[in-house]
């Protein structure tokens, strides 16, 4: 009997689609709303910010990604990805017909408990639906899009801002939000997800919500204000509450985080991969268009287009990196994702000056999306495959997790770097990016390292299969059959 042909995309289905479209909009609502900022204050705040609006919505799906994955696995992906969307899009009507500053904060705050439900279901419910390398070019294209999703959101935002006012914002998501849940009443499975026994970890639950709605909040403060009691007593709360948390979770019958997970090598890997990456990506470009503006004298359109070569290059080479990993050590495949993103940003760090052409940042921004592109999908399917299936919604919540704190731990750390060789003026802003650039370049070295190291192919089973760490050890997986 001959081979069957290997793919190069992954079959399409109404599950495939579903999850592809309502997380993009779950991340077009991510940054879809700063653009209609300006006229949300001036229409029912008298003026005053509104970057609350942002970061509540931010706030409450940075809390509750990681519970709410770890429920999924408990009670189903079907009934809890129905009752995010349903939430999600009756927020947004809410915010739609928001009449003060207070019920848009409150609407954003449910918009960001549906978006957790929906975004943090999204690799499980691929899991189930595809095995082997089909289950790792669905998990690429699917990354691919939510790419695609936020390089779209600032156009789409503005276009729907002018023309039709902010609450067309978020009147949008009504329609689509609809579509989407009829789409998955239509093709969620029923039986699939619901495989963990014991109580729910409600204690570990809140401990988390806590402790992480804080940190999220803490990261989300405006860079250059000087520190104040009231952030001093959020940074203890989410110390407390986190360390609280993992306490718990050592003794829970049934954890929201499986500790024991982090003892196979594998999946530590994958998890640090994340972390820096998302830590290097979003840091970097923060000030990356801060020396496009102050550096080079751009527009924000300007400013904008120049960034596109990043996510372009990103979206086509994540179903490379996809497929890649279909028949190459996982670990070599995404380690030299890393090492061309490496070299893109050392690269940036060597060309960029005052007076640098536009040009001349296109291909080290390419090898910048294209390394990135290698590494970010593979890593996430990598993730599914050393976890046993019945974790797949914990796994999907720890990685959601660990990258917004990769970003916002990103931003910080390396806006402390540019302050220190930074300042104002082109100069001196490109002094400032050329540092941030630099570090950025030794993150994905570190990075690097750290796949090659711990994801080698003894310690990542083949796509067909799905590695499930003993209970007693939780070190060194097994091979065992989907």
């Amino acid at each position: 009997m001959p081979a069957p042909k290997s793919r190069r995309l992954p079959p399409l289905s109404g599950v495939l689609v579903l999850v592809m479209a309502s997380t993009g909009l779950v991340i077009v609502d991510l940054t879809i709303v700063a653009i209609g900022a300006p006229l949300i204050s001036a229409d029912i705040a008298d003026g005053a910010s509104v970057e609350s609006v942002v970061v509540t919505y931010m706030v409450a799906m940075g809390a509750l990604t990681q519970v709410v994955g770890s429920l999924s696995d408990r009670w189903g992906r079907r009934p809890l990805f129905l009752a995010g969307i349903a939430v999600f899009t009756l927020a947004s009507l809410a915010a739609t017909l928001a009449p003060d500053l207070l019920w848009l904060n409150v609407a954003r705050v449910l918009q960001g408990a549906g978006a957790a439900a929906i975004m943090v279901n999204g690799i499980p419910l691929l899991s189930d639906r595809y095995e082997g390398g089909e289950r790792d070019l669905a998990i690429g294209a699917w990354g691919s899009f939510a790419t695609a999703a936020g390089l779209l959101a600032p156009t789409l935002g503005g276009v729907l801002a002018e023309t039709f006012g902010w609450r067309a914002v978020f009147a949008v998501n009504l329609p689509l939000g609809v579509a989407a849940w009829a789409l998955a009443v239509r093709v969620l499975p029923r039986s699939r997800g619901a495989s963990r026994g014991g109580p729910t970890d409600w204690l570990g639950s809140v401990l988390l919500m806590a402790g992480l709605g804080a940190a999220t909040l803490l990261m989300l403060r405006i860079g250059d204000t000087p520190w104040s009691g009231r952030e001093t007593a959020v940074l203890l709360t989410a110390c407390a509450a986190l360390t609280a948390f993992l306490a718990v979770q050592f003794t829970a019958p049934a954890p929201t985080l499986e500790p024991r997970m982090f003892g196979s090598p594998a999946f530590s890997g994958a998890m640090l991969a994340v972390f820096l990456s998302r830590a290097l990506t979003i840091g970097g470009s923060v000030y990356l268009v801060l020396y496009f503006s102050d550096g080079l004298g751009l527009g924000p359109t300007a400013a904008g287009l120049l960034m596109t070569p990043i996510f372009l290059a990103q979206i086509v080479m994540g179903m490379v990196g996809s497929k890649l990993i279909g028949d190459r050590p996982p670990g070599l495949v995404i380690g030299s994702g890393y090492a061309l993103k490496g070299v893109g940003l050392a690269a940036l760090a060597l060309v960029i000056t005052p007076d640098t052409p536009w040009w001349a940042l296109v291909p080290p921004l390419l090898a910048w999306g294209a390394g990135g592109g290698i590494a970010g999908a593979p890593v996430m399917a990598v993730a599914v495959r050393v976890t046993a299936p019945e974790r797949v919604g914990m796994v999907a919540g720890t990685v959601s997790t660990l990258a917004s704190l990769g970003a916002g731990v990103g931003t910080a750390a390396l806006g402390a770097v540019f302050a220190l060789s930074g300042g104002a003026g082109a100069r001196a802003v490109t002094d400032g990016t050329r540092a941030v650039l630099g570090v950025s370049a030794a993150l994905a070295v570190v990075a690097v390292l750290t796949t090659v190291t711990l994801l080698g192919p003894r310690r990542v089973p083949a796509g067909d299969a799905v590695a499930v760490p003993t209970p007693e050890e939780g070190g060194e997986p097994a091979p065992a059959g989907r």
